[in-house]
């Protein structure tokens, strides 16, 4: 197991475990069986699925796990009654408090019946199996761009050479070359390739001695960086974790909004998130106007050519959401500020090395590095974004898919941006103890956004 990898495992704790939680919604009802036969033929392939975490002698590996059955991996679940939004959160929000049976493969599916008269299908995968972009592409994986699957003339037996690579197939359809692999992936999530591939490719327009001076910097600003502000949001964490989510977001206006304000479309919602933890605090007597509550945000370092393999491949940058500023424009020109520094900061590469560091420490060092780390944030926020068009799950359209971040270091908020066919979601993942009432919080970040919306002219 490689040692990021390792570092994640590691991290897992009763009250905060590293599995990274997603749902996909459907308008009608799948069978069980068909969804069953799909996961089995295409996920089976893949052979981190099939294996599970050996210790021996202080250090992991992954092994096949030779009583491996898929049916220890799919679960049946029926919503009771009217079956909306709150009963789904209420599952969601249980499994999400429970830890994966590491005597099996670090993964499970939820098939939950009866959500708003069709199904949802809830995965939980453990964060040792890969990151935010490698998990996307496993999604890709087990969906096709027809209803009926891919074409005949695609089968897989019909490619002599697939891609090396666990994840080879795409839509059902093996690649024989990097260059398809991208051009397919491009096709479907063009932001996904862009967006996250950015910093990698800036990074090697940059010489390594600029890269190692700058390290040094990041090191020494990361390791003498003041404990976070202790707001409602930090404090000892507890077993149950409660999950909410928005509702859909034009991406389109989302995009106008950010053209009309001088932002990207994840500085408006990063925008609107902060202003709704403002609101939240001042609603528990908290923020003045110089508060500043970091955020550890993801920066994707998997190079192109590993764009096909599992595992965890990305660096960390702390930034400072101004949830003090009242005023929205202020507030998203103060962010942006902050976020454009970062960018050409070396911080994500010096986050990656101490990551790697740290799955090859003995676990109390690891233990003391994450506990250092953990107080100089509050928050985790990522942004995926996901597939432009419909996709197909078993031979039925996707409706709607989005997902929560674990809350790495001891961290008792998770924030998780993701788009799927012109629409975002935000999920938001909380611990009960600090924060019992996340809806409170999509609430005030939707007052947010209607607020920035109100600042521009859409026509």
């Amino acid at each position: 197991m490689a040692p990021v990898d390792v570092a994640w495992l590691r991290m897992d704790e009763p009250n905060n475990l590293m599995q990274i939680n997603g749902v996909i919604v459907f308008d009608g009802s799948v069978d069980f069986g068909r969804i069953r036969e799909l996961v089995a033929a295409r996920l089976g392939r893949i052979r981190r699925f099939r294996q599970r975490v050996v210790e021996e002698g202080g250090r992991f590996t992954w092994r096949e796990a030779r009583d491996f059955d898929i049916d220890n991996h799919l679960v049946l679940e029926t919503l009771p009654e009217p079956g909306g939004k709150a009963g789904l959160q209420r599952l969601i929000s249980e499994l999400m408090s429970q830890p994966l049976d590491r005597a099996h493969p670090l993964w499970k599916f939820h098939i939950v019946e009866n959500y708003e008269g069709g199904t949802a299908v809830f995965g939980r995968l453990h964060h040792a199996i890969g990151d935010g972009v490698a998990l996307m592409l496993v999604i890709l994986s087990l969906c096709d761009l027809a209803p009926k699957g891919p074409p005949a003339a695609e089968a897989v037996d019909e490619t002599p050479e697939p891609l090396p690579g666990e994840l080879a197939d795409l839509f059902g359809r093996p690649l024989d070359s990097l260059a398809a692999f991208r051009r397919l992936a491009e096709e479907v999530m063009p932001d996904t390739m862009r967006l996250l591939m950015h910093p990698v490719e800036a990074m090697r327009q940059t010489s390594a001695v600029l890269r190692g001076a700058a390290a040094v910097g990041s090191f020494g600003r990361l390791v003498t960086y003041p404990p976070d502000a202790r707001t409602k949001f930090k404090g000892p964490l507890v077993l149950e974790k409660l999950a909410d989510w928005t509702e859909p977001i034009d991406v389109e206006e989302v995009k106008k909004i950010g053209r009309g304000l001088g932002g990207t479309i994840n500085d408006v919602l990063l925008t609107a998130t902060a202003g709704a933890l403002r609101r939240y605090l001042v609603r528990h007597g908290e923020p003045e106007e110089t508060l500043s509550v970091r955020a550890v945000v993801p920066v994707n370092l998997r190079p192109i050519e590993k764009m096909s393999e599992l595992g965890n491949r990305f660096g960390l940058v702390f930034l400072g959401l101004p949830v003090g500023i009242p005023d929205p424009i202020r507030r998203l020109a103060e962010l942006r500020r902050r976020a454009e520094a970062l960018k050409r900061s070396a911080q994500p590469l010096v986050a990656y090395g101490i990551l790697h560091a740290m799955g090859l420490s003995p676990l109390a060092v690891q233990k003391l590095v994450v506990r250092m780390f953990g107080s100089k944030a509050t928050a985790v926020m990522t942004n995926v974004p996901g597939p432009r068009r419909v996709l197909y799950f078993a031979g039925r359209p996707i409706e709607d898919l989005f997902f929560w971040v674990p809350q790495s270091g001891r961290l008792g908020l998770g924030v998780a941006i993701c788009s799927y066919r012109g629409r975002a979601r935000v999920g938001f993942a909380t611990d009960a103890g600090l924060v019992p009432d996340p809806q409170e919080i999509i609430r005030g970040f939707q007052d947010e956004y209607a607020e920035l919306r109100s600042r521009v002219n859409l026509d």
